[in-house]
């Protein structure tokens, strides 16, 4: 690993932890639904709606190698 690539994952982790400090409710969010619904067939729907009132959603149903994916970076401590 190089000197860029160490500077990035440090940038990554402040950035993380800044996230986890503005919302802190979000990280217990995303440990109950890890451990209760990461399941094949489960369904994962976001919305997002911009200050100007725009609206987006989308879903996607989680299969077995979506899964192992987010098992990867639930290991990587986030």
């Amino acid at each position: 690993m190089n000197l860029n690539q160490i500077a990035m994952l440090q940038k990554f982790k402040s950035s993380i932890d800044q996230f986890r400090s503005n919302h802190p409710k979000f990280p217990m969010f995303v440990q109950a639904v890890a451990q209760d619904a990461l399941v094949e067939g489960t369904i994962i729907e976001i919305a997002v709606t911009s200050p100007g009132g725009k609206h987006y959603s989308s879903n996607i149903k989680l299969k077995e190698e979506d899964i192992e994916l987010m098992k990867m970076i639930q290991q990587m401590n986030v």
